[in-house]
């Protein structure tokens, strides 16, 4: 499937990230388009916390015992293993996810990441995002730019309960893409007819601009 809004442009570039046998894990929703996008040479390991490594597409008949960890319909791919919870946080916590992809509701420009709860509003848990961030070697965040009501994500400081301090490696939006410094912010990628000065009016957090900045191409869908 190929999206040609701004969350297909998130995801193709997330899957530019993800490498020949990185085990992988995404987070539900936006992350897992990226799949979408990976080209046909990367083959990568993909975790669920539900207790799966080496999930696939599905292929035939649904099975209802195969879902990944936002509940949706899986396939496993050959080698792939089942396990139980135990097992599963222990490949997290051991430090044997080379990549996780989360979405957010904050990020800030230390690196801190809000992306589990909204005070006073029902929430299924925590899941396993807080011990993601802290094993996993690489952590990646994929969200649009701003809330649906046109405020900023991007803060000088969340002000929503964290799922990590200073976890946070690379930010990609529509936008643009940023890593954390030690100092902050800093954006090396822009998207196609975008200006600096229309990426910071969107955001609270400041950054610096890498001086071999790239430019992405704006993403159109295939017709």
């Amino acid at each position: 499937m190929i999206h040609s809004d701004a969350k297909g442009t998130i995801a193709r570039r997330v899957a530019q990230e993800l490498k020949n046998d990185d085990v992988v894990n995404l987070g539900i929703g936006l992350p897992t388009l990226a799949l979408d996008y990976l080209d046909e040479n990367v083959n990568v390991i993909l975790h669920s916390e539900n207790g799966f490594i080496g999930l696939g597409p599905v292929q035939g008949i649904e099975n209802s015992n195969l879902v990944n960890a936002g509940g949706q319909f899986a396939g496993i791919v050959s080698g792939g293993s089942t396990f139980d919870s135990a097992m599963s946080f222990a490949l997290v916590r051991g430090g044997h996810i080379h990549v996780t992809v989360l979405g957010a509701l904050q990020v800030d420009v230390k690196g801190n990441l809000a992306n589990w709860m909204v005070p006073g509003k029902m929430i299924p848990g925590m899941g396993g995002a807080m011990d993601l961030v802290v094993g996993a070697k690489k952590v990646i965040i994929a969200m649009e730019h701003c809330c649906k009501d046109g405020s900023p994500k991007i803060l000088n400081h969340c002000t929503l309960p964290l799922t990590g301090k200073g976890v946070v490696n690379m930010l990609i939006t529509e936008l643009a893409v940023f890593t954390v410094q030690q100092d902050g912010l800093m954006m090396d990628e822009i998207t196609e007819g975008i200006n600096i000065e229309y990426v910071q009016a969107r955001m609270e957090a400041p950054f610096s601009v890498n001086p071999n900045l790239k430019v992405n191409p704006v993403f159109l869908s295939h017709q």
